[in-house]
């Protein structure tokens, strides 16, 4: 037997009906934190910085994205 369950309801709805917490105030902070950080004119090191801490896996995942984003720059666009 096969049971097909389809819930139309909003990310907000489903967070609530599966109890888990509201992080909206601290994503508003993180990026007011980030919009603060670039209009005060953050340098290239500050940048790179950032991004360490920040990225997932840390050295190991900016290495990957800085990779990917080198090989997507090499190939030819049609």
């Amino acid at each position: 037997m096969k049971i097909n369950v389809e819930v139309d309801c909003t990310p907000e709805e489903a967070r609530r009906a599966m109890g888990l917490p509201d992080f909206t105030p601290v994503h508003e902070r993180y990026v007011a934190m980030v919009q603060e950080t670039m209009e005060k004119g953050a340098s290239p090191e500050l940048i790179e910085t950032m991004m360490k801490s920040w990225a997932p896996m840390g050295e190991a995942g900016l290495t990957f994205w800085r990779q990917l984003f080198d090989m997507s720059a090499k190939s030819p666009r049609d």
